[in-house]
């Protein structure tokens, strides 16, 4: 079992910046991959950036210099550093974990970026 935490959403003007947190249950040295999903109203959740544990991380293409993951071992945290927000970012992001062959998520942290 993965309980995982999210923090650090809310309220930004277009070109400013959040980081996103995601504090894991266990140590994260042993999950597969962890990551980020998004969703925005009336569309379908989508993948926004993973990172495997060996350290290889993908993006979506609309968020690829732009979006940073990144993860602290010490403090079983990922983060995801968000730049250059655009108010098409505005969505509710999902922090996940692939542990085994189990996927566990997060509540949801809502991110809204204003014009």
């Amino acid at each position: 079992q993965v309980q995982l935490v999210e923090s650090g959403g809310g309220l930004v003007q277009a070109g400013g910046s959040l980081r996103l947190s995601c504090a894991a249950s266990r140590n994260i040295v042993n999950i597969n991959v962890m990551g980020w999903y998004r969703q925005a109203p009336g569309k379908q959740r989508e993948l926004v950036a993973s990172l495997t544990g060996g350290g290889r991380s993908n993006y979506v293409s609309s968020v690829k210099g732009r979006f940073t993951i990144s993860r602290d071992n010490a403090k079983d945290t990922v983060y995801l550093q968000m730049n250059s927000l655009k108010p098409e970012d505005t969505a509710v992001y999902y922090c996940y974990a692939v542990y085994g062959s189990s996927w566990y998520w997060g509540q949801g942290t809502q991110v809204t970026v204003s014009p």
